[in-house]
């Protein structure tokens, strides 16, 4: 529970919780242009290309991810003070505001040439931007917020700052939930009110009442079910490989800042990037591919369960992708290999956090008794550890060369 009361200047209608309510504080933040800039960069971009409805934003995501985490700090069985629950709740609204165009696609170029994954270039917004003053202002510490969204805050609790960043945080269950709604792929009917309003505190750690124990079990079937279905979903996957390729190009024709200058920064949304990579003749070709949806084949797919993530496999990829050009005697751009580990796939990396060491609580007389989650329920085991799926496109015309060079090479893989 919070201590002190929030007063809220309205509140904004939402299709996953009915209503969102906003402070004085939560509209000076919102109204910044890096906030509304989220409104014009998509969750999940090129999904509609599958899903036609899955066009929402990263700003209603985020308004959804301050909602979750008010809530579950409201219904904590501990004290919360006012100013610890103004951290965690800004540091939700501004989880994403790191962001580039494309959302996950566009990690790939920012780790390249900032150094920087989406999280530290939103730690970099909030400490160098207008939403420092505001925060300062308010009386919080930009630099803990900032620290709070890459996950290095140390002088928050923990289980608070497990809140923002952790298995099962006020961010996953917003975007299973939302993704899910907006797609239709049906995966997210999942009751997050009981979720949220039975968590626990296990000495430090934030933990699952035994009572919502199956909604837990369902979450977690969720998000393994949702991957496959969504996020890495073959026809959406082509699309948005062949939308890098493009990026590609241009960045290889007109270059890529050196540093990262937030007023510029400001300019790379979805909509401006795609007028420039419409334009421009290094990438306006695949570009009208995409708008047709004139899209590059799969011919090869192989699926391998592992309790240990393989980031090596990447490394192979580029090998791998050379021989088989060399063997089929075809054009680099005519093949893509896809591998569902890799930065561009949305979410690859929110699952650091094992959601599968959770304490699960069961209170008895005013006492918590803690179990692990493969105790209770021996079926999670089963889908413990990481789905790699390996995926090969070509064009029509050398499916059946690639196809049968793929069964030789990916024969022992890996």
């Amino acid at each position: 529970m919070i201590k002190g009361k929030f007063k809220y200047w309205g509140f904004i209608k939402d299709p996953i919780y009915g209503y969102i309510n906003i402070t004085e504080e939560d509209k000076k933040l919102i109204d910044t242009p890096y906030l509304q800039r989220l409104r014009r960069i998509r969750q999940l971009p090129l999904a509609d290309y599958v899903y036609p409805s899955a066009v929402h934003t990263r700003f209603e995501h985020s308004l959804g991810v301050a909602h979750l985490a008010m809530n579950i700090m409201i219904n904590l069985p501990v004290e919360i003070e006012e100013d610890e629950a103004k951290i965690v709740r800004f540091a939700s609204l501004l989880h994403d505001i790191g962001h580039g165009p494309f959302s996950h696609l566009f990690e790939v170029f920012l780790i390249k040439y900032f150094g920087l994954n989406h999280e530290q270039v939103g730690r970099e917004i909030v400490i160098r931007s207008e939403i420092a003053d505001i925060l300062k202002d308010i009386g919080i510490n930009p630099v803990e917020i900032g620290n709070l969204i890459v996950g290095e805050s140390f002088s928050l609790k923990k289980y608070l700052q497990q809140i923002v960043k952790s298995g099962i945080d006020a961010d996953k269950l917003d975007f299973i939930k939302r993704d899910n709604f907006h797609s239709g792929a049906g995966y997210g009917n999942i009751d997050i009110d009981r979720l949220v309003n039975t968590m626990e505190v296990y000495e430090e750690d934030l933990a699952i009442n035994m009572t919502a124990l199956h909604t837990f079990e369902l979450f977690l079937l969720a998000r393994v079910k949702s991957f496959e279905a969504i996020y890495f979903h073959k026809t959406l996957r082509i699309a948005q490989l062949m939308l890098l390729k493009a990026i590609e190009k241009y960045i290889e024709k007109n270059g890529f800042p050196s540093k990262l200058e937030l007023d510029e920064y400001l300019k790379f949304d979805d909509f401006r990037l795609w007028i420039k990579l419409a334009e421009d003749n290094s990438s306006k070709d695949i570009m009208e591919r995409i708008e047709r949806r004139d899209l590059i084949k799969e011919v090869f797919e192989k699926r391998f369960l592992s309790k240990e993530s393989l980031g090596n496999i990447v490394k192979e990829l580029d090998k791998i992708k050379e021989s088989i050009i060399a063997k089929a005697n075809i054009n680099e751009d005519e093949l893509f290999i896809d591998l569902s580990i890799l930065p561009s796939v949305p979410y690859h990396g929110a699952y650091e956090y094992d959601p599968f060491e959770i304490p699960i609580v069961k209170v008895e007389e005013d006492k918590k008794i803690k179990y692990s989650l493969t105790e209770l329920s021996p079926w999670v085991e089963s889908i413990k550890g990481y789905l790699n799926i390996l995926r090969v496109y070509t064009e029509r015309k050398h499916r059946t060369k690639i196809e049968d060079i793929c069964k030789k090479i990916f024969e022992d893989f890996p």
